[in-house]
């Protein structure tokens, strides 16, 4: 067995291989050290050891129900998009640059649909459709299909829960090659919760002064749909790593630039109370 064939083979679908063994050199050392002393029946315990060393700790199981969140999440955007699409311009989305967004948000969604399917090894049909959502969640959003401004803004709040969703998930996949995924959707992510934000600023009325980013309020929540709170709740910290960080180091940083620097994750649970709001069946647990 030669080790440098695996590690090549490995590198393969793994560019970071030797940058994870690197500051594991004792690792390595203690790995053939072992190595000369034990018999070929065991080598692949001690592989896994290596590993597991190189990998992290991170439980599969954790992981894989990561993946099915996350998967639950785009579903649920994609679904929310693609049943826009399908509605009557003349009362919904406006043709020109404002439906080209939405159906490349809309492209994009599926696309993170059908990664995290082959990341899971799912195939055949989706595990959510239209169906199983109730996009206006019990009646909060009654007019969603009907109002292009009542969409925009449950469009916003969808966007700034992914976002907030997939930092809150990172932790459990530290260490995973899977990472580098989770954090290329999320970047996607921000990008969607901006547009959409600039969107709602000249759509919506009394939204002129929305941001493209998340702005300092008191209880976080900068859209002035209260229905969405629970998506901003905490977003109003001015504390990091344990630094207040306004006024930081004698400066003129304000409590609002202080909030606005940083953005706050979300818990599991946390995003799964939003979502459920608009799943009908097969609840997030």
């Amino acid at each position: 067995m030669n080790i440098l064939n695996i590690l090549d083979q490995i590198e393969k679908v793994d560019g970071e291989i030797y940058e994870r063994l690197s500051p594991r050199r004792s690792a390595m050392k203690d790995f053939f050290n072992v190595g000369k002393k034990i018999s070929m029946a065991a080598l692949p315990l001690a592989m896994g050891s290596l590993f597991q060393k190189a990998y992290g700790q991170s439980n599969p199981s954790s992981v894989t129900d990561v993946l099915n969140f996350a998967l639950a999440l785009e579903y649920l955007e994609y679904n929310y998009y693609n049943n826009a699409l399908s509605l009557a311009t003349s009362t919904y989305i406006p043709d020109g640059p404002a439906r080209q967004a939405i159906t490349t948000i809309r492209n994009h969604e599926r696309a993170h649909v059908d990664l995290l399917k082959g990341a899971l090894k799912i195939s055949g049909a989706d595990g959510y459709v239209f169906a199983d959502f109730d996009f206006t969640a019990g009646g909060a959003f009654a007019d969603v299909n009907t109002n292009y401004q009542t969409f925009l803004k449950v469009a916003l709040a969808f966007e700034d829960t992914g976002v907030r969703a997939y930092k809150g998930q990172a932790p459990i996949l530290k260490g995973m090659p899977v990472l580098t995924t989770a954090l290329q959707i999320h970047s996607v992510e921000a990008r969607h919760a901006s547009h959409i934000r600039q969107m709602v600023a000249a759509n919506v009325t009394g939204a002129s002064g929305l941001k493209p980013w998340i702005a300092y309020t008191a209880n976080g929540n900068d859209t002035g749909v209260a229905a969405v709170d629970a998506v901003y709740a905490g977003e109003q910290n001015t504390t990091q790593a344990g630094v207040q960080i306004t006024g930081i180091n004698g400066t003129a940083v304000t409590q609002s630039h202080a909030a606005e620097c940083f953005d706050e994750f979300l818990t599991g649970s946390d995003v799964k109370k939003i979502a459920n709001l608009f799943i009908r069946s097969k609840k997030l647990a």
